[in-house]
């Protein structure tokens, strides 16, 4: 028996669906047909997506050449019995599978929370009888029963609907509940204007109808949204990215360098044991071992100081790839506006009348009005709170009801009309509901002995229905020259993205009498959702910082477009908004289509796949997107972007699963401070991987040169392994803490493409590491020839100035165009206070016999220690000496050039 199927439901008649899906309406499936189909289509749930599991995300932990590198330095160190050096190596191991481990291990949680919106059960008809079953076992043909309160457990075709209407704005985007009828349309058309389809997730806000099943589980749209958060599949970060580049190339620098020396050795007669000793204490000098910590505390500190900003991160690498960003997919409803119906104006016979919110007042030609009770605008205010069915709590988030009747209830307040003292004057008798068709609502009220109507809808369907005008005291006749009037006013005010509604009414004789003939129009009513108040600001900061704003979302292009140029988005000279119906697929694209897309900044009416190609759009060209969300839809996009981020007021979980960083504010300027706070951890990040690689190299110098030289070891190990690991990282991180200067936002993001480590900063590196190493070089001649030192007390003397001129070398961090004594760094309280800790330790490994004997310290004299002294603070003064000549050379070439 072939499987039940209808292919485009909401283009097709609902008698039609039923056919194709082999149901009587009436009577429902069988128990046995729908036992059949269960079977065969599955539980309605949205799939499983396994959870990383905690050994695989601690196996990942070691797929890491630097790790293989460190194992193999082990293995020799216990081959050749140095079983303390085989811990300690072990030990950093240890350390940094714990770290990584700690801060990666994450449960993929978005299909669960996608499944949170799956309704627990559903109101079925089958085998002729109404009961409430599982959500799971819906299947295909099933005919359920929808109530106001509802959250749809299947896609289904509408069969019936009495003025149903259901809060999609989760999987389109559309801000406000959608009226639903039975009517189908047209096959293309989006799915955010298919009227006479539910969807799985989504939430019925009044009225009552009947639907055929069409689609369960994956077969739904929130199926395919999950198929597609699945499928999205985010790269690494910037950061990420550029770690591992320079961790490939430190191992090829620590094998072709342990090489090197290694074969010089053997061929200039070294002794072979001693050779790879040597080749074991290079591996190790190679290796920043402190770096992954350093990052890692450092990606942490920015965590925190994001949180004070409301700002939750979720990834580590977040923070920094922030400030990489280029572009940010914004959505509109709740991020750029404030998600809540307001009247921005109101148009009546008399005029355009202005109406601000927030102190209540009616503006006319820019004069304060008081609305009288029996002008047109009294009057539309008094038919506005009649025919309504909101309530006005104390402030906006205690009302209830529609969002544009809430709107109509504080526009009536503020003019002195109040619902409670309207009703107590003309008891309601009763309710015409809104209905798609006529596309008005009516309410009949008691007036004295006759009957007061009060009409609201869509202004081309109350326009119709007209016979006058109110104008002042008095009406006008709706006539030709009226009715064009009229139609220019709503067209304009829709051009302007307002939404309208129009409010008119007429005494009755009595109640047989039809609501929607011989009206009287009192005028248009034009909402908005207003924009957020610190959202121009933001997105000024964020073109100031060469950042793209990109609006993408499901509300109308009208709308979105006016809400792009009133906040600054877009001005003279942009392009109009991009409806989704004319946006190509990815695939079908030309580079034209891609050049106008990247170029465009509003995009309205898209949907989820159209989300996902437009970040990819913008990732292959080498942009570093950042997108925004709060929705079911977004759940994908959020995923495939460089940073998700997600809406912590408003969003649903599922879109916060899916996110990199979640604003607890909803702000779009709390995306700028993170934007802010990224730059400056990677400028840290930068600053001290310089730092520890200079140092390392300083250490790859002296152990090479001095095997090269047929001098003894000067460095054990053990000792470069206490140096990476206790006197690098502590100031290493003191130099993640570094303030930003005033002007980071003033500068473009770094080109992605862009290393981690540039020109200047291996210029450094190398320069640094040469001048360390050739004083702790210089310790080890004194040591060898004029202290008459040897074994431990040779490499005792090496070990101390190297560890002196590299806690000396953070000051070498700063700016060239600040001095030694009053810098970024000097000024930084972290910076001394990791200072004088190093120091502290130092001075326990000299003085505590049991850290001594591990490290083979032995006892020097005055006059080597003031060697060691006078020779750790030489690399300081030349960096000094340099930049002092390129202040120096910069004020005489400004001074030419006057």
């Amino acid at each position: 028996m072939p499987l039940p199927y209808v292919a485009e439901p909401h283009a097709i008649e609902a008698a039609d669906v039923l056919a194709g899906l082999e149901v009587d309406r009436t009577r429902g499936l069988t128990g046995e047909e729908a036992a059949r189909r269960l079977a065969i289509f599955g539980p309605n749930a949205l799939r499983r997506r396994q959870r990383a599991s905690v050994l695989g995300v601690l196996v990942d932990q070691f797929k890491s050449p630097i790790v293989f590198l460190l194992l193999g330095a082990a293995a020799l160190s216990i081959g050749f019995g140095e079983t303390v050096e085989f811990l300690a190596i072990i030990a950093v191991l240890a350390i940094n599978t714990a770290i990584g481990f700690t801060t990666e291990i994450r449960a993929v949680r978005s299909m669960e929370a996608l499944r949170e919106l799956t309704s627990r059960s559903a109101l079925v008809r089958r085998n002729g009888t109404v009961a409430t079953m599982s959500a799971e076992k819906l299947v295909p043909g099933d005919i359920v029963i929808v109530d106001a309160g509802d959250v749809l457990a299947a896609d289904m075709r509408l069969v019936e609907s009495s003025n149903l209407s259901v809060d999609e704005s989760a999987l389109t985007g559309e801000s406000l509940p959608v009226s639903k009828t039975v009517k189908p349309v047209s096959a293309d058309t989006v799915l955010a204007d298919r009227s006479c389809m539910l969807f799985k997730g989504c939430a019925v806000t009044g009225g009552t109808g009947e639907a055929v099943v069409t689609g369960t589980g994956m077969n739904t749209e929130l199926g395919r949204i999950t198929r597609l958060v699945e499928e999205a599949t985010p790269d690494r970060s910037p950061l990420e990215r550029q770690l591992a580049l320079l961790s490939r190339h430190l191992i090829w620098l620590t094998l072709a360098v342990t090489a090197l020396v290694a074969i010089a050795g053997i061929a200039a007669g070294q002794d072979m044991a001693l050779m790879i000793k040597s080749a074991v204490a290079l591996a190790v000098a190679a290796i920043p071992e402190g770096l992954p910590i350093v990052a890692t505390l450092a990606l942490a500190r920015g965590m925190l100081r994001m949180a004070r900003h409301n700002a939750l991160i979720e990834h580590l690498s977040a923070v920094e790839t922030l400030g990489a960003t280029t572009v940010i997919l914004t959505d509109k409803t709740g991020t750029l506006t404030e998600n809540r119906m307001h009247v921005d104006r109101v148009v009546t016979a008399t005029g355009e009348i202005a109406f601000d919110r927030h102190t209540g007042s009616f503006l006319l030609d820019g004069r304060p009005i008081e609305p009288a009770a029996k002008s047109d605008i009294g009057l539309l205010l008094r038919n506005a709170a009649l025919c309504n069915n909101a309530t006005l709590g104390d402030n906006r988030d205690a009302s209830t009801g529609d969002p544009m009747e809430i709107a109509l209830l504080e526009l009536a307040a503020s003019g002195g009309v109040r619902r409670e003292e309207l009703l107590a004057r003309y008891p309601e008798t009763c309710e015409h509901a809104f209905d798609v068709h006529t596309r008005m609502m009516a309410t009949v009220h008691e007036d004295g002995d006759r009957f007061l109507v009060a009409v609201k809808g869509a202004p081309e369907a109350v326009l119709e229905v007209v016979t006058d005008v109110a104008n002042g005291d008095g009406t006008l006749p709706f006539d030709r020259e009226q009715r064009r009037h009229w139609a220019t006013v709503c067209e304009v005010l829709a051009m302007q993205g307002l939404r309208l509604l129009a409010v008119a009414g007429k005494p009755a004789q009595d109640l047989d009498e039809p609501v929607y003939h011989d009206l009287t129009l009192y005028g248009i009513v034009g909402f908005q959702d207003p924009p957020r108040s610190d959202v121009p600001g933001a997105i000024a900061d964020a073109q100031r910082a060469g950042i793209a704003v990109v609006m993408v979302t499901g509300d109308h292009a009208a709308t979105a477009q006016h809400i792009s140029k009133s906040v600054g988005l877009t001005g003279i000279g942009h392009l109009e908004a991009i409806v989704g119906r004319d946006l190509k697929p990815y695939e079908e694209m030309t580079e034209e289509d891609k050049d106008a897309a990247r170029a465009a900044r509003v995009f309205a009416r898209v949907d989820p796949e159209q989300k996902l190609s437009l970040i990819r759009l913008h990732q292959d060209a080498g942009e570093v997107v950042a997108m925004t969300g709060d929705g079911v839809n977004d759940a994908p996009a959020l995923q495939q972007a460089d940073i998700g981020i997600a809406m912590g007021l408003r969003g649903t979980q599922v879109a916060r699963e899916a996110s990199d960083l979640v604003l607890r504010d909803d702000a779009f300027s709390t995306i700028i401070h993170a934007v802010r706070e990224g730059r400056v951890i990677y400028t840290n990040i930068r600053r001290f991987t310089t730092y520890l690689l200079s140092c390392n190299l300083s250490e790859i110098l002296i152990v090479g040169m001095a095997v090269l030289a047929g001098l003894p070891l000067p460095l054990l190990p053990l000792q470069i392994l206490f140096l990476n690991l206790v006197t690098d990282v502590f100031p290493a991180f003191a130099l993640g803490t570094i303030e930003a200067d005033r002007n980071v936002l003033a500068r473009p993001p770094r080109p992605p493409s862009e290393p981690i480590l540039a020109r200047g900063q291996w210029i450094a590196i190398v320069t640094h590491g040469i001048s360390i190493a050739g004083v702790t070089l210089a310790a080890l001649g004194l040591a060898l020839y004029q202290f008459g030192l040897d074994g431990d007390g040779v490499t005792t003397m090496c070990f101390y100035t190297l560890a002196l001129a590299q806690l000396w070398h953070v000051f070498n961090m700063r700016n060239w165009r600040s001095n030694l004594l009053s810098s970024e760094v000097t000024r930084n309280h972290y910076v001394w206070l990791a200072i004088g800790f190093c120091i502290a330790v130092l001075a326990v490994a000299d003085l505590q016999p049991q850290v001594s004997d591990a490290l083979r310290l032995a006892p020097l004299g005055v006059e080597a220690w003031l060697s060691v002294i006078g020779l750790s603070v030489v690399p300081v003064l030349l960096r000094e000496l340099a930049a002092i000549g390129m202040r120096l050379n910069r004020r005489h070439h400004a001074r030419a050039g006057r």
